[in-house]
Protein backbone atom coordinates (compact mmCIF):
# COMPACT_ATOMS: atom_id res chain seq x y z
CA UNK A 1 0.00 0.00 0.00
CA UNK A 2 3.00 2.36 0.50
CA UNK A 3 4.68 1.55 -2.57
CA UNK A 4 1.49 2.73 -4.56
CA UNK A 5 1.25 5.80 -2.61
CA UNK A 6 4.65 6.71 -3.25
CA UNK A 7 3.78 5.86 -6.62
CA UNK A 8 1.28 7.81 -7.11
CA UNK A 9 3.11 10.95 -5.64
CA UNK A 10 5.90 10.41 -8.16
CA UNK A 11 3.06 10.83 -10.89
CA UNK A 12 1.64 13.98 -9.35
CA UNK A 13 4.89 15.85 -9.06
CA UNK A 14 6.05 14.75 -13.01
CA UNK A 15 2.87 16.08 -13.85
CA UNK A 16 2.37 19.25 -11.91
CA UNK A 17 5.09 22.05 -11.68
CA UNK A 18 6.28 22.67 -8.59
CA UNK A 19 5.91 25.95 -6.79
CA UNK A 20 9.37 26.24 -7.02
CA UNK A 21 9.30 25.98 -10.75
CA UNK A 22 10.50 29.32 -12.61
CA UNK A 23 10.82 27.95 -15.69
CA UNK A 24 8.59 30.81 -17.61
CA UNK A 25 5.38 29.08 -19.64
CA UNK A 26 3.02 30.75 -22.37
CA UNK A 27 -0.19 30.22 -20.36
CA UNK A 28 -3.61 30.49 -22.29
CA UNK A 29 -3.00 28.34 -25.16
CA UNK A 30 -6.45 26.59 -26.54
CA UNK A 31 -6.23 22.57 -26.24
CA UNK A 32 -6.51 20.63 -29.73
CA UNK A 33 -8.50 17.74 -29.88
CA UNK A 34 -9.09 17.71 -26.12
CA UNK A 35 -4.97 17.66 -25.46
CA UNK A 36 -3.84 19.94 -23.45
CA UNK A 37 -0.52 22.41 -24.59
CA UNK A 38 2.14 23.03 -22.09
CA UNK A 39 4.65 25.54 -23.55
CA UNK A 40 7.70 26.15 -21.49
CA UNK A 41 11.13 27.83 -22.32
CA UNK A 42 13.17 25.17 -21.62
CA UNK A 43 14.23 23.53 -24.69
CA UNK A 44 17.81 23.70 -24.15
CA UNK A 45 19.97 24.84 -26.75
CA UNK A 46 17.77 26.00 -29.34
CA UNK A 47 18.03 29.40 -31.41
CA UNK A 48 16.03 30.57 -33.48
CA UNK A 49 18.88 32.21 -35.76
CA UNK A 50 20.21 29.25 -37.83
CA UNK A 51 21.02 31.19 -41.02
CA UNK A 52 23.43 33.35 -38.89
CA UNK A 53 25.66 30.63 -39.84
CA UNK A 54 25.56 31.72 -43.54
CA UNK A 55 27.19 34.92 -42.45
CA UNK A 56 29.87 33.09 -40.82
CA UNK A 57 30.87 31.46 -43.48
CA UNK A 58 30.46 35.46 -45.46
CA UNK A 59 32.55 36.86 -42.69
CA UNK A 60 35.25 34.31 -42.66
CA UNK A 61 36.19 35.30 -46.18
CA UNK A 62 35.58 39.02 -46.01
CA UNK A 63 37.11 39.42 -42.83
CA UNK A 64 35.75 42.61 -42.09
CA UNK A 65 36.08 42.05 -38.30
CA UNK A 66 39.50 41.45 -38.26
CA UNK A 67 39.62 44.90 -40.28
CA UNK A 68 38.53 46.94 -37.77
CA UNK A 69 39.66 44.95 -35.20
CA UNK A 70 43.33 45.78 -36.56
CA UNK A 71 42.73 49.19 -36.85
CA UNK A 72 42.24 49.58 -33.16
CA UNK A 73 45.04 49.62 -29.95
CA UNK A 74 44.08 46.82 -26.85
CA UNK A 75 45.21 48.61 -24.27
CA UNK A 76 43.37 45.92 -21.50
CA UNK A 77 45.31 43.31 -19.50
CA UNK A 78 46.08 40.58 -21.74
CA UNK A 79 45.90 37.99 -18.65
CA UNK A 80 42.38 39.39 -17.44
CA UNK A 81 40.90 39.55 -21.57
CA UNK A 82 38.37 37.85 -22.27
CA UNK A 83 36.89 38.90 -25.31
CA UNK A 84 38.78 40.44 -28.28
CA UNK A 85 38.48 42.67 -30.31
CA UNK A 86 37.74 40.92 -33.63
CA UNK A 87 35.05 38.74 -31.75
CA UNK A 88 32.95 41.45 -30.22
CA UNK A 89 33.10 43.34 -33.77
CA UNK A 90 31.98 40.08 -35.17
CA UNK A 91 29.05 39.53 -32.47
CA UNK A 92 28.33 43.47 -33.37
CA UNK A 93 27.56 42.53 -36.46
CA UNK A 94 25.87 39.12 -36.71
CA UNK A 95 23.30 40.66 -33.88
CA UNK A 96 22.52 43.92 -36.00
CA UNK A 97 22.06 41.51 -39.41
CA UNK A 98 19.99 39.43 -37.62
CA UNK A 99 17.44 42.33 -36.45
CA UNK A 100 19.32 43.29 -33.40
CA UNK A 101 20.71 46.31 -34.00
CA UNK A 102 20.64 47.26 -30.01
CA UNK A 103 23.20 46.40 -27.22
CA UNK A 104 21.16 45.51 -24.88
CA UNK A 105 19.81 42.38 -26.75
CA UNK A 106 23.52 41.12 -26.42
CA UNK A 107 22.86 40.38 -22.77
CA UNK A 108 20.49 37.68 -23.72
CA UNK A 109 21.88 36.39 -27.17
CA UNK A 110 25.61 36.01 -25.69
CA UNK A 111 24.22 32.61 -25.02
CA UNK A 112 22.57 31.94 -27.77
CA UNK A 113 24.45 28.54 -29.14
CA UNK A 114 23.99 29.52 -32.87
CA UNK A 115 25.62 33.09 -32.49
CA UNK A 116 28.68 31.49 -30.12
CA UNK A 117 29.23 29.09 -32.95
CA UNK A 118 29.21 32.20 -35.17
CA UNK A 119 31.83 33.56 -33.05
CA UNK A 120 33.85 30.41 -33.41
CA UNK A 121 33.08 29.22 -30.11
CA UNK A 122 31.83 26.10 -28.69
CA UNK A 123 27.91 25.95 -27.90
CA UNK A 124 27.63 24.13 -24.85
CA UNK A 125 31.53 24.64 -23.20
CA UNK A 126 32.77 27.86 -24.42
CA UNK A 127 32.51 31.02 -22.67
CA UNK A 128 29.53 33.50 -22.98
CA UNK A 129 29.71 36.56 -25.71
CA UNK A 130 30.37 39.52 -24.37
CA UNK A 131 27.49 41.39 -22.85
CA UNK A 132 25.93 45.11 -23.29
CA UNK A 133 28.45 46.77 -20.99
CA UNK A 134 31.79 45.32 -22.90
CA UNK A 135 30.49 46.30 -26.15
CA UNK A 136 29.36 49.64 -25.06
CA UNK A 137 32.79 49.87 -23.92
CA UNK A 138 34.12 48.61 -27.29
CA UNK A 139 32.24 51.25 -29.23
CA UNK A 140 34.26 53.91 -27.31
CA UNK A 141 37.50 53.02 -27.74
CA UNK A 142 38.18 54.16 -31.32
CA UNK A 143 40.20 57.77 -31.56
CA UNK A 144 39.22 59.58 -34.60
CA UNK A 145 42.71 58.25 -35.83
CA UNK A 146 41.65 54.99 -35.69
CA UNK A 147 38.38 55.81 -37.05
CA UNK A 148 40.11 57.54 -40.22
CA UNK A 149 42.74 54.46 -40.87
CA UNK A 150 38.90 52.37 -40.48
CA UNK A 151 37.28 54.24 -43.44
CA UNK A 152 40.39 53.90 -45.97
CA UNK A 153 40.75 50.01 -45.38
CA UNK A 154 36.98 49.85 -46.08
CA UNK A 155 37.62 51.68 -49.40
CA UNK A 156 40.32 49.03 -49.83
CA UNK A 157 37.67 46.39 -48.98
CA UNK A 158 35.78 47.83 -51.72
CA UNK A 159 38.22 47.36 -54.26
CA UNK A 160 39.46 44.07 -53.25
CA UNK A 161 35.92 42.73 -53.46
CA UNK A 162 36.28 42.50 -57.27
CA UNK A 163 38.04 39.94 -58.58
CA UNK A 164 39.92 42.11 -61.11
CA UNK A 165 40.12 45.89 -61.60
CA UNK A 166 37.32 47.38 -63.41
CA UNK A 167 37.67 49.94 -66.35
CA UNK A 168 34.69 52.16 -65.10
CA UNK A 169 33.20 52.85 -62.11
CA UNK A 170 29.85 55.01 -61.15
CA UNK A 171 30.41 56.45 -57.89
CA UNK A 172 26.93 57.55 -56.27
CA UNK A 173 27.47 60.08 -53.20
CA UNK A 174 24.44 61.48 -51.47
CA UNK A 175 23.40 62.61 -47.35
CA UNK A 176 20.93 61.63 -45.25
CA UNK A 177 19.41 62.85 -42.12
CA UNK A 178 19.70 60.66 -39.40
CA UNK A 179 17.81 61.81 -35.89
CA UNK A 180 19.34 62.98 -32.94
CA UNK A 181 17.77 62.54 -29.54
CA UNK A 182 19.55 64.32 -26.50
CA UNK A 183 22.79 66.29 -26.34
CA UNK A 184 25.17 64.74 -28.91
CA UNK A 185 28.53 65.68 -30.59
CA UNK A 186 27.98 66.88 -34.53
CA UNK A 187 23.88 67.07 -34.23
CA UNK A 188 22.08 70.09 -35.38
CA UNK A 189 19.03 71.73 -35.79
CA UNK A 190 17.87 70.79 -39.25
CA UNK A 191 14.54 72.63 -40.35
CA UNK A 192 14.19 69.62 -43.27
CA UNK A 193 14.44 66.78 -40.56
CA UNK A 194 12.11 69.03 -38.27
CA UNK A 195 14.20 68.55 -35.23
CA UNK A 196 18.45 67.71 -33.97
CA UNK A 197 19.73 65.23 -36.50
CA UNK A 198 23.28 64.39 -38.29
CA UNK A 199 23.73 64.10 -41.78
CA UNK A 200 26.14 61.64 -42.85
CA UNK A 201 27.25 61.27 -46.26
CA UNK A 202 26.87 57.39 -48.06
CA UNK A 203 28.79 56.89 -51.31
CA UNK A 204 27.85 53.55 -53.12
CA UNK A 205 29.28 51.63 -55.99
CA UNK A 206 26.34 52.31 -58.80
CA UNK A 207 26.92 48.85 -60.44
CA UNK A 208 26.87 46.87 -57.87
CA UNK A 209 25.40 48.31 -54.72
CA UNK A 210 28.68 47.68 -52.20
CA UNK A 211 29.30 50.46 -49.90
CA UNK A 212 32.55 52.53 -50.57
CA UNK A 213 32.40 55.34 -47.60
CA UNK A 214 30.38 56.70 -44.64
CA UNK A 215 31.17 59.45 -42.89
CA UNK A 216 28.89 61.18 -39.93
CA UNK A 217 28.83 64.82 -39.85
CA UNK A 218 27.24 67.51 -38.63
CA UNK A 219 23.12 68.09 -39.24
CA UNK A 220 23.22 70.44 -42.05
CA UNK A 221 24.09 70.73 -45.63
CA UNK A 222 27.89 69.83 -46.89
CA UNK A 223 29.37 72.82 -48.15
CA UNK A 224 31.56 72.08 -51.46
CA UNK A 225 35.10 72.41 -49.70
CA UNK A 226 33.37 69.31 -47.26
CA UNK A 227 32.29 67.50 -49.91
CA UNK A 228 35.24 67.70 -52.03
CA UNK A 229 37.42 66.77 -48.94
CA UNK A 230 35.50 63.71 -48.91
CA UNK A 231 35.80 62.89 -52.32
CA UNK A 232 39.76 63.85 -52.85
CA UNK A 233 39.84 60.70 -49.94
CA UNK A 234 38.12 58.38 -51.43
CA UNK A 235 39.18 58.79 -55.17
CA UNK A 236 43.21 59.01 -54.24
CA UNK A 237 42.36 55.50 -52.26
CA UNK A 238 40.78 54.03 -55.13
CA UNK A 239 43.31 55.07 -57.37
CA UNK A 240 45.74 53.75 -55.34
CA UNK A 241 44.04 50.21 -55.77
CA UNK A 242 43.15 50.90 -59.15
CA UNK A 243 45.37 53.68 -61.02
CA UNK A 244 43.86 52.85 -64.12
CA UNK A 245 40.08 52.89 -63.64
CA UNK A 246 38.00 56.03 -64.84
CA UNK A 247 35.58 57.44 -62.45
CA UNK A 248 32.22 59.00 -62.57
CA UNK A 249 30.39 60.95 -59.76
CA UNK A 250 26.81 61.51 -59.69
CA UNK A 251 25.47 63.50 -57.49
CA UNK A 252 22.26 66.26 -56.53
CA UNK A 253 22.31 69.60 -56.39
CA UNK A 254 24.32 69.35 -52.74
CA UNK A 255 27.21 68.22 -54.94
CA UNK A 256 27.03 70.86 -57.90
CA UNK A 257 29.48 73.29 -56.36
CA UNK A 258 32.66 75.00 -57.92
CA UNK A 259 34.68 72.80 -55.69
CA UNK A 260 33.61 69.83 -56.58
CA UNK A 261 33.56 70.26 -60.08
CA UNK A 262 37.19 72.08 -60.39
CA UNK A 263 38.59 68.86 -58.46
CA UNK A 264 37.15 66.17 -60.57
CA UNK A 265 38.47 67.59 -63.85
CA UNK A 266 41.73 68.28 -61.74
CA UNK A 267 42.12 64.64 -61.20
CA UNK A 268 40.34 63.64 -64.69
CA UNK A 269 37.22 62.24 -63.60
CA UNK A 270 33.70 62.20 -65.25
CA UNK A 271 30.81 64.17 -63.12
CA UNK A 272 27.12 64.37 -63.82
CA UNK A 273 25.36 66.59 -61.04
CA UNK A 274 22.61 68.30 -59.83
CA UNK A 275 22.50 72.49 -60.24
CA UNK A 276 20.82 74.37 -58.16
CA UNK A 277 18.33 77.14 -60.00
CA UNK A 278 19.17 81.07 -60.03
CA UNK A 279 17.76 84.21 -60.89
CA UNK A 280 20.67 83.92 -64.14
CA UNK A 281 19.35 80.20 -65.52
CA UNK A 282 15.94 81.31 -64.51
CA UNK A 283 16.43 84.04 -67.40
CA UNK A 284 18.60 81.75 -69.37
CA UNK A 285 15.50 78.83 -69.42
CA UNK A 286 12.30 81.16 -69.84
CA UNK A 287 12.31 80.62 -73.68
CA UNK A 288 12.69 77.24 -73.20
CA UNK A 289 9.60 77.39 -70.71
CA UNK A 290 7.24 79.46 -73.07
CA UNK A 291 8.39 77.31 -76.05
CA UNK A 292 7.16 73.86 -73.92
CA UNK A 293 4.49 75.63 -72.52
CA UNK A 294 2.74 76.38 -75.75
CA UNK A 295 3.62 73.54 -77.57
CA UNK A 296 1.77 71.74 -74.57
CA UNK A 297 -1.47 73.85 -74.82
CA UNK A 298 -1.34 72.98 -78.97
CA UNK A 299 -1.28 68.87 -78.13
CA UNK A 300 -3.38 66.22 -76.16
CA UNK A 301 -0.55 65.23 -74.21
CA UNK A 302 -0.91 64.80 -70.39
CA UNK A 303 2.54 66.32 -69.92
CA UNK A 304 5.16 67.18 -72.61
CA UNK A 305 8.79 67.08 -71.70
CA UNK A 306 11.83 68.58 -73.81
CA UNK A 307 15.83 69.15 -73.14
CA UNK A 308 18.15 71.80 -73.72
CA UNK A 309 22.03 72.26 -73.26
CA UNK A 310 23.91 75.53 -73.17
CA UNK A 311 27.16 76.79 -72.03
CA UNK A 312 26.87 78.24 -68.35
CA UNK A 313 29.36 79.90 -65.87
CA UNK A 314 28.21 81.08 -62.82
CA UNK A 315 30.54 84.00 -61.29
CA UNK A 316 32.15 80.96 -58.91
CA UNK A 317 33.12 78.88 -61.40
CA UNK A 318 36.57 79.13 -63.16
CA UNK A 319 34.90 79.00 -66.39
CA UNK A 320 32.15 77.74 -68.19
CA UNK A 321 30.70 74.16 -68.05
CA UNK A 322 27.87 72.37 -70.36
CA UNK A 323 24.56 72.88 -68.60
CA UNK A 324 21.63 70.71 -69.29
CA UNK A 325 17.47 71.84 -68.63
CA UNK A 326 14.93 69.60 -68.42
CA UNK A 327 12.03 71.45 -68.84
CA UNK A 328 8.67 69.70 -68.34
CA UNK A 329 4.84 71.12 -68.80
CA UNK A 330 1.38 70.00 -67.66
CA UNK A 331 -1.76 71.04 -66.24
CA UNK A 332 0.58 72.13 -62.79
CA UNK A 333 2.67 74.66 -65.03
CA UNK A 334 5.95 74.39 -66.19
CA UNK A 335 8.44 72.77 -64.10
CA UNK A 336 12.84 73.44 -64.88
CA UNK A 337 15.52 70.87 -63.71
CA UNK A 338 19.38 71.58 -63.97
CA UNK A 339 22.10 69.42 -64.75
CA UNK A 340 26.08 69.88 -64.96
CA UNK A 341 28.13 67.64 -66.55
CA UNK A 342 31.57 66.97 -68.60
CA UNK A 343 30.51 64.09 -70.13
CA UNK A 344 29.07 63.95 -73.85
CA UNK A 345 26.14 62.80 -75.71
CA UNK A 346 22.63 63.49 -76.07
CA UNK A 347 20.95 65.86 -74.08
CA UNK A 348 17.87 63.50 -72.96
CA UNK A 349 19.76 60.03 -72.85
CA UNK A 350 22.42 61.89 -70.11
CA UNK A 351 19.37 63.23 -67.97
CA UNK A 352 17.25 60.27 -68.00
CA UNK A 353 19.21 57.46 -68.31
CA UNK A 354 22.49 59.01 -66.74
CA UNK A 355 21.64 61.02 -64.33
CA UNK A 356 18.04 59.88 -63.01
CA UNK A 357 19.41 56.19 -62.57
CA UNK A 358 21.06 57.87 -59.09
CA UNK A 359 17.58 57.49 -57.66
CA UNK A 360 18.38 54.17 -56.91
CA UNK A 361 20.80 55.06 -54.74
CA UNK A 362 17.80 56.29 -52.43
CA UNK A 363 17.05 52.13 -52.10
CA UNK A 364 20.55 51.76 -51.11
CA UNK A 365 20.77 54.22 -48.40
CA UNK A 366 17.00 52.81 -47.45
CA UNK A 367 18.33 49.40 -46.76
CA UNK A 368 21.16 50.64 -44.76
CA UNK A 369 18.99 52.71 -42.47
CA UNK A 370 15.68 50.97 -42.25
CA UNK A 371 17.26 46.91 -42.45
CA UNK A 372 20.40 47.50 -40.65
CA UNK A 373 19.11 50.74 -38.27
CA UNK A 374 21.90 52.61 -38.97
CA UNK A 375 20.53 55.39 -37.47
CA UNK A 376 20.63 54.30 -34.17
CA UNK A 377 23.54 56.57 -33.35
CA UNK A 378 22.72 57.24 -30.10
CA UNK A 379 25.80 57.68 -28.14
CA UNK A 380 27.26 60.88 -27.40
CA UNK A 381 30.65 61.16 -28.44
CA UNK A 382 31.05 61.35 -32.22
CA UNK A 383 33.79 58.55 -32.38
CA UNK A 384 31.12 56.10 -31.18
CA UNK A 385 28.77 56.94 -33.52
CA UNK A 386 31.07 56.71 -36.29
CA UNK A 387 32.39 53.19 -35.12
CA UNK A 388 28.30 52.19 -34.70
CA UNK A 389 28.27 53.20 -38.70
CA UNK A 390 31.57 51.58 -39.77
CA UNK A 391 29.50 48.70 -37.38
CA UNK A 392 26.09 48.83 -39.77
CA UNK A 393 28.01 48.77 -42.77
CA UNK A 394 29.38 46.02 -41.64
CA UNK A 395 26.14 44.10 -41.68
CA UNK A 396 25.50 45.52 -44.82
CA UNK A 397 28.20 44.06 -46.70
CA UNK A 398 27.39 40.56 -45.22
CA UNK A 399 23.48 41.08 -46.09
CA UNK A 400 24.75 42.09 -49.70
CA UNK A 401 26.94 39.22 -49.84
CA UNK A 402 24.28 36.75 -48.40
CA UNK A 403 21.88 37.84 -51.45
CA UNK A 404 24.23 37.74 -54.37
CA UNK A 405 25.24 33.91 -53.04
CA UNK A 406 21.27 33.27 -54.07
CA UNK A 407 20.75 31.17 -57.22
CA UNK A 408 20.88 33.99 -60.43
CA UNK A 409 17.71 34.88 -61.50
CA UNK A 410 15.83 34.06 -58.95
CA UNK A 411 13.62 36.23 -56.67
CA UNK A 412 15.96 36.50 -54.22
CA UNK A 413 18.73 38.76 -56.02
CA UNK A 414 16.37 41.33 -55.99
CA UNK A 415 14.69 40.52 -52.52
CA UNK A 416 15.28 43.28 -49.32
CA UNK A 417 17.52 42.64 -46.31
CA UNK A 418 14.52 42.35 -44.88
CA UNK A 419 13.08 39.35 -46.77
CA UNK A 420 16.41 37.62 -47.32
CA UNK A 421 16.81 37.75 -42.94
CA UNK A 422 13.51 36.76 -42.53
CA UNK A 423 13.96 33.85 -44.99
CA UNK A 424 17.34 32.51 -44.73
CA UNK A 425 18.34 33.81 -40.97
CA UNK A 426 15.39 33.41 -39.15
CA UNK A 427 15.69 29.83 -39.16
CA UNK A 428 14.87 27.52 -35.83
CA UNK A 429 18.10 25.27 -34.66
CA UNK A 430 18.78 22.75 -32.17
CA UNK A 431 22.70 22.43 -31.38
CA UNK A 432 24.36 19.73 -29.74
CA UNK A 433 27.70 19.48 -29.13
CA UNK A 434 28.97 15.90 -29.14
CA UNK A 435 32.74 15.03 -28.38
CA UNK A 436 34.35 15.50 -32.02
CA UNK A 437 31.54 17.21 -33.30
CA UNK A 438 28.59 20.14 -33.54
CA UNK A 439 25.05 18.58 -34.55
CA UNK A 440 22.95 20.93 -35.95
CA UNK A 441 19.37 20.20 -36.45
CA UNK A 442 17.44 22.03 -39.03
CA UNK A 443 13.56 21.87 -39.19
CA UNK A 444 12.31 19.03 -41.53
CA UNK A 445 9.77 21.55 -43.12
CA UNK A 446 12.09 24.29 -43.99
CA UNK A 447 10.30 25.99 -47.37
CA UNK A 448 13.65 26.26 -48.80
CA UNK A 449 15.83 24.29 -48.40
CA UNK A 450 17.39 23.72 -51.83
CA UNK A 451 17.49 27.44 -52.16
CA UNK A 452 19.50 27.17 -48.42
CA UNK A 453 22.17 24.57 -49.65
CA UNK A 454 22.50 26.52 -52.91
CA UNK A 455 23.60 29.68 -51.35
CA UNK A 456 25.50 28.03 -48.87
CA UNK A 457 27.76 25.97 -51.58
CA UNK A 458 28.11 29.65 -53.43
CA UNK A 459 29.66 31.31 -49.85
CA UNK A 460 32.19 28.27 -50.06
CA UNK A 461 33.23 28.69 -53.38
CA UNK A 462 33.27 32.44 -53.21
CA UNK A 463 35.22 31.95 -49.88
CA UNK A 464 39.36 32.22 -50.22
Amino acid sequence: MIFVLNKIIHLQQKIQPTMNDDTLFLPGLSPVERHDIHARFDGGALSSDGGVLLLREIERGVDFSGMLASCLHDARDPGRTIHDHTTMIRERMFAIACGYEDCDDLDALRHDPAFKIACERLPDSGPALASQPTLSRLENTPSWRDLARMGLKLIDLFCASFRKAPGYIVLDIDDTSDRAYGDQQLSLFNTHAQGYCFQPIHIYDAATGKPVCFLLRPGKRPSGAEAAMVLRHVIRRIRRNWPGVTITVRGDGHYGTPEVMEFLEQQGCFYILGLPGNSRLKTLSAPWSKDVATRWKHGNKEKLRRFFQASYGARSWSKERLVIARVEASWQGTDVRFIVTNLGGRSKHLYEKVYCARGKMENLIKEHKLYTKSDRTSCHRWEANQFRLFLHTGAYWLLLKLRGAAPRHSRWRSATFETLRRTFLKIAVRVRQLKSRISIALPTACPHRETLVSMMGSINAQSP
